[in-house]
């Protein structure tokens, strides 16, 4: 990450607030295959009650990039480290796929405004005002 990117922007991942904060307050706790890097409160209790967790993201601060184990870390779902126990993915968990909102690979279906085809007939189908 470039120094610039790291000063002025804070959707790029980590910046110099994060960093400084990070490296004050955070022990770090693991990684994932992303390259995304686990933290827990050194000491003391977070908001919650409880020791503070948090994620500094490798590339851009994507919430969709936490794999599910760390996800559930993260959350308070479980409490033993992803790292510490063997997660074993279920069968309908897929692998990771960037939020593609806002790309040209964005899901729009038949019918929407930038999807192709004509809309679905509902039941009580719209019917647009005409005056009489």
């Amino acid at each position: 990450m470039g120094l610039f990117t790291e000063i002025f922007s804070w959707w790029s991942g980590n910046t110099w607030g994060t960093r400084f904060f990070t490296w004050r307050k955070g022990k770090l706790v693991g990684e994932d295959e992303f390259g995304n890097r686990y933290y827990v409160q050194r000491s003391g209790v977070g908001p919650l009650g409880v020791p503070a967790r948090w994620v500094t993201y490798k590339t851009l601060s994507e919430a969709s990039q936490v794999p599910p184990e760390w996800h559930g870390w993260l959350h308070y779902t479980v409490d033993e480290l992803p790292t510490q126990e063997r997660y074993e993915p279920k069968p309908w968990q897929k692998p990771h796929k960037m939020n593609m909102t806002g790309t040209p690979q964005a899901y729009r279906p038949q019918g929407s405004i930038l999807g192709s085809g004509p809309r679905a007939k509902t039941t009580s189908d719209y019917r647009p005002w005409t005056p009489q």
